[in-house]
């Protein structure tokens, strides 16, 4: 039986099986899964006219599929949450060109989470660098100025390392599930001065008639979707212009993932009129989208941040990711943590003047996320 490892791509995620992509899955993370990625290329919410093309590595050994990698021809850095711009203009001004490049991650997902998809066993690692070589390789065969893999796991982040690939750090805001029996033994852990800012906060968004909702799997319905369609394009065009995703992308997905959705919806006078989107896995609640037709005070901390803690207390799940930016998190028990990226920019010197600017830019988010870390929302432990 031959050892030999083989690489290529594909221009679909139709071109493999859901059973030989997900059987390369260590985890029941759903967004790396087959049905996630197949509902973005289906329902036209990813494709080369939207500046994601698929170009997905695929491991094979003896005609067997051993390694997956999500993998995308990139004409621009939108929908990345890792900004790259700077470098861009940069590279540019000095005669090159920066796009088109190439990203390993999930589109519009500033989710940690494995990139490098090889199952559990003594040739883990040996596979996973061999995924990332291919990679490394079909940027130089298309003359692609670099290759990027965003949200990395820590055991990911090491492989990289070990590759020479620059390693960029960032911020995110996770809540931690400490065994709560309940909320209310969730803030017994806050100080005096947050505690009673959650229940005044809770109240404000709960005593003005609204009515709210936890729907999930087969109870999430077309008209779900249509409501939260209307708050996600809402909350879209006046965040980033133009949102990412079409009206397709969450009926296919909710067809196809559904028992991992987890929508928190709100009524008033029997109307939708607010809602959040999560998935989550057996561990993790990922808060992504949230969007309203009509302003209520607290509502979006009610919605977002209080009913995920609620869920994942009652359902024993470990950690709520409330997705990018939002130092306001902090206030409502959500703990900064670092995340990590890790960049290949095929020109040497280019490479070396991007290793120069992380050393400085990640100093400065070390600092803040020890400043972070000192102004916790919880009580100080004697």
């Amino acid at each position: 039986m031959s050892d030999a490892l083989t690489i290529k791509t594909l221009k679909s995620i139709s071109e493999v099986t859901e059973d030989d992509w997900n059987g390369c899955l260590e985890t029941d993370h759903p967004f790396v899964t087959h049905q996630f990625l197949k509902a973005l290329e289906n329902s036209g919410s990813v494709t080369a006219e939207t500046g994601w093309m698929p170009y997905h590595l695929i491991l094979e050994q003896d005609k067997k599929v051993v390694g997956v990698a999500p993998m995308y021809v990139k004409g621009h850095s939108q929908g990345e949450y890792v900004f790259d711009y700077s470098w861009a203009h940069a590279y540019e001004r000095a005669g090159g060109k920066y796009y088109p490049k190439l990203q390993l991650s999930v589109p519009f997902s500033p989710v940690t989470g494995p990139r490098l998809l090889v199952p559990p066993g003594p040739d883990q690692q040996t596979r996973q660098r061999a995924l990332l070589q291919g990679a490394q390789q079909v940027a130089s065969e298309l003359g692609l100025s670099s290759v990027h893999l965003t949200f990395l796991t820590e055991i990911e982040k090491s492989l990289m390392e070990e590759a020479g690939f620059l390693i960029r750090a960032g911020e995110q805001f996770h809540w931690v599930n400490n065994e709560y029996p309940d909320f209310d033994a969730f803030l017994a852990q806050l100080s005096s001065r947050k505690r009673k800012a959650i229940k005044k906060e809770r109240i404000g968004a709960t005593e003005t008639g609204l009515e709210f909702e936890t729907v999930s799997g087969a109870e999430i319905s077309e008209v779900h979707w249509d409501a939260f369609f209307n708050f996600y394009i809402d909350t879209g065009s006046r965040k980033w212009g133009t949102p990412y995703l079409n009206r397709a992308f969450f009926s296919l997905l909710s067809a196809s993932l559904g028992d991992a959705i987890v929508l928190f919806m709100v009524k008033r006078d029997g109307h939708y009129i607010a809602g959040a989107l999560n998935l989550k896995s057996s561990d993790c609640l990922y808060g992504r989208y949230w969007g309203c037709v009509e302003d209520h005070r607290f509502l979006h901390f009610e919605t977002c941040y209080y009913r995920a803690i609620e869920y994942a207390i009652d359902h024993g799940i470990k950690r709520v990711e409330a997705g990018a930016q939002g130092p306001h998190k902090l206030a409502r028990g959500y703990l900064p943590t670092k995340t990590h990226s890790a960049h290949w920019l095929r020109d040497p010197g280019f490479h070396d003047a991007v290793a120069d600017f992380l050393v400085a830019e990640t100093r400065e988010i070390d600092a803040e996320l020890n400043y972070l870390s000192e102004h916790s929302p919880f009580r100080q432990q004697k």
